[in-house]
């Protein structure tokens, strides 16, 4: 299976979480999607009293360089960890 298969089938598993992951994994979530899709970086910073915005593009901008191969990678193992975590909850 290509990386870009897993990729899409980690995006799937993360729907089906019965509760939403933190503040933290979800922009952690959103880096590296936004990287593996979009590339680098290529918006301009938001207004500066839109708080969650800014969370957003200072996270994007925190993997500015990373290949898309590695950013998938990133988010498959960390859809991985969050997946697994629930089974051993149970």
């Amino acid at each position: 299976m290509t990386i870009e298969e897993q990729f899409e089938i980690a995006k799937q598993k993360i729907l089906t979480l019965e509760e939403k992951p933190g503040n933290e994994t979800m922009l952690e979530l959103y880096r590296f999607n936004k990287q593996a899709i979009v590339g680098d970086l290529n918006i301009d910073p938001p207004k500066m009293f839109d708080f969650v915005a800014a969370a957003k593009y200072n996270a994007w901008k925190s993997v500015t360089g990373m290949s898309r191969e590695e950013a998938m990678s990133k988010y498959i193992n960390l859809v991985e960890t969050l997946t697994e975590n629930k089974r051993k909850m149970y």
